[in-house]
């Protein structure tokens, strides 16, 4: 009996521990189901506030900061400039490192890398010119064009190249030249006593040494390279970059309507639409390097880089300063042909979702991938975005710039994006990354950008400063050095940088309106003389007559007033009547706007992780 009763609980026992042990299960799985979530969501919360910590430091930059970074550009100038003085005047460059001057290769006529740019004319003397204007060093201004007059002379047996000898050498005379005669004077007492145009004579005479590479030309285009003393072009070469052929316009147009004589602006314009005219028909698109004789593409290749930048930022800014809106209209076509074949990631580039924008070399016939590198050039187009009001865009680029910055220290030549890792090793002190940095503070008031200025000076100090100025980063892997220091360090770079810590420049309080940079960053006043053709118009008239508009002025002098969230002049001397693709408004965004980063936490993590400079977590 009792055996029975025992046999019946059994089965009973055995189940009790069966409904026991899964019950005991399915609560440990649900528990940890629930903290496996739970871990989920707060390592989110986790990175989210990880990253935000990354940045924050971003968010503020003291006024004390600001004035002492304002020194330290004023000092790295200045240290650059006295150094060329004393070790390498009446030469072009200095060599940093050796403490001693450089000019053209003699020896090696085919060494276009010294001798396109280094003619016997004093460079960087002439390229500094207004960079000591615009930081408030009046006698030494003073000082450096009488100079200029006294030992400055242009035949010279020297074949150099058209586009390098007219934006360092023609515009940095043209620039100083009307800070000189300005009435108002806004950088201080730059007059010189018995001052009678020598620099203007200078520009001049250089350009019309310059114009046989302009003559006899089947296509309108420029040859690259012209001897200052005979004329004669160099035979050699004739292949030419977009930029260099078509990036002339701004300089000699300046030029003409100073002296009166329509040719340089004629042929530089004829420049400009012969290479418009070649553009695909399909794509819009142009290439990178064209045939002066035959106008036949050599280079298919269409960037925003090298051979090709400066001619899209002529555009814009021929029509900021000469009010001709076909100018406007090529720049518009061409800009949308840009963001349709060249742009890649995400449509909206403040998203957080998709990959993160980036113009890439195309083809220019089909618009499909040709390489997998972008060059430090192409950072000065976020300045050109900024210009025209694409603010947003403007940001997403630089920000890409700057995490190659940050990944290296300095920038390469040429970044490949798909391995992360430079093409072209050599930093030469460019200008463009710092020149865009100034611009988007500028546009947004964003401490972001001071702290990005303070990130540049700090490494071009504590990697390229050497015994006599600042030295060309041979490999910005290793940081090792070569013994050049090219002109614009010390006309763009430097100004730049001084700029952008100088909150209370005239060119930053009252100036943004009234000036424009070139693209070798000498400041040009947006004056009526230079609307102004006066080949076109009966001497006894009052007035200057544009595509579509019509202005009396009261003064030579007269500056008009450029509103840059809409790019249209005050007195409807330019009138755009509807607002194009991809323009906004700087002025639209709000004021608490400089409070934030300028790309949130996430999406400059993304770019970071797209660079390499933070390694991908599995």
């Amino acid at each position: 009996m009792l055996k029975l009763e025992l046999n019946d609980l059994y089965p009973r026992y055995f189940m009790a521990i069966f409904i026991f042990i899964f019950s005991l299960l399915l609560f440990v799985f649900t528990i940890g189901y629930h903290l496996e979530s739970s871990i989920k969501i707060n390592n989110l919360n986790i990175t989210k506030i990880s990253h935000e910590q990354r940045y924050q430091h971003y968010l503020y930059f003291s006024r004390s900061e600001r004035l002492l970074y304002r020194e330290k550009a004023r000092e790295m100038f200045q240290f650059g400039y006295d150094n060329y003085m004393k070790y390498a005047f009446p030469q072009d460059e200095l060599d940093p490192i050796h403490c001693r001057g450089r000019g053209p290769d003699i020896e090696r006529p085919e060494n276009y890398n010294i001798n396109d740019v280094l003619g016997e004319f004093s460079l960087t003397l002439i390229d500094s010119l207004d960079t000591l204007a615009v930081m408030g060093n009046v006698s030494e201004f003073q000082q450096a064009v009488k100079l200029v007059i006294d030992h400055v002379r242009f035949d010279r047996n020297s074949t150099i190249q058209v586009f390098e000898a007219t934006i360092r050498v023609l515009g940095a005379l043209l620039s100083a030249h009307l800070l000189i005669i300005d009435p108002l004077q806004p950088f201080g007492n730059l007059t010189i006593e018995d001052y009678d145009n020598e620099l203007l004579d200078l520009a001049h005479d250089l350009a019309s040494r310059l114009l046989p590479a302009f003559e006899n030309t089947p296509q309108g285009l420029p040859y690259p390279r012209v001897n200052l003393m005979t004329g004669l072009v160099d035979g050699s070469r004739n292949d030419t970059s977009t930029a260099g052929a078509g990036s002339l316009s701004l300089e000699f147009s300046i030029l003409s309507r100073l002296v009166g004589d329509p040719v340089y602006e004629q042929v530089a314009r004829r420049a400009v639409n012969s290479l418009w005219d070649k553009r695909n028909n399909v794509t819009g698109l142009l290439g990178s390097v064209i045939d002066v004789n035959s106008g036949e593409w050599l280079g298919q290749l269409s960037g925003l880089g090298a051979g090709i930048d400066s001619f899209f930022e002529y555009l814009l800014k021929n029509y900021i300063l000469f009010g001709d809106e076909a100018d406007l209209r090529m720049f518009d076509d061409a800009y949308r042909s840009v963001t349709q074949y060249m742009r890649r990631g995400r449509v909206n580039c403040m998203d957080e979702e998709g990959i993160h924008p980036i113009f890439v070399n195309v083809n220019m016939h089909t618009g499909q991938l040709a390489t997998t590198w972008i060059d430090a050039l192409q950072a000065s187009f976020s300045a050109v975005q900024v210009l025209r009001g694409d603010i947003d865009e403007a940001i997403c680029l630089h920000a890409l710039y700057y995490s190659i910055w940050r990944k290296f220290g300095v920038l390469p030549e040429r970044f490949n994006w798909q391995i992360k890792m430079p093409d072209v090793l050599f930093y030469p002190l460019r200008p463009e990354f710092i020149e865009s940095t100034y611009f988007l503070y500028q546009a947004t008031k964003n401490p972001f950008y001071l702290h990005v200025g303070r990130d540049i000076l700090d490494n071009l100090n504590t990697y390229t400063k050497v015994e006599c100025g600042f030295a060309t980063v041979h490999d910005v892997r290793d940081k090792t050095l070569e013994d050049r220091m090219e002109s614009f360090f010390l006309s763009e770079t430097c100004k730049y940088l001084f700029l952008l810590f100088d909150e209370d420049n005239y060119l930053n309080q009252h100036g943004a309106n009234h000036y424009i940079f070139t693209t070798e960053a000498h400041i040009i006043p947006l004056m009526a003389k230079l609307r102004r053709k006066i080949w076109d118009l009966n001497e006894m008239t009052s007035y200057v007559e544009n595509t579509n508009d019509k202005q009396t002025y009261t003064h030579e002098h007269e500056l008009i007033n450029v509103n840059r969230d809409l790019i249209k002049v005050e007195k409807n001397i330019i009138s755009i009547k509807k607002k194009r693709a991809n323009q906004t408004s700087c002025q639209s965004r709000p004021i608490s706007h400089r409070h934030q980063l300028p790309l949130s936490a996430n999406l400059l993590y993304q770019v970071d992780e797209m660079v390499g400079v933070i390694t991908s977590q599995p």
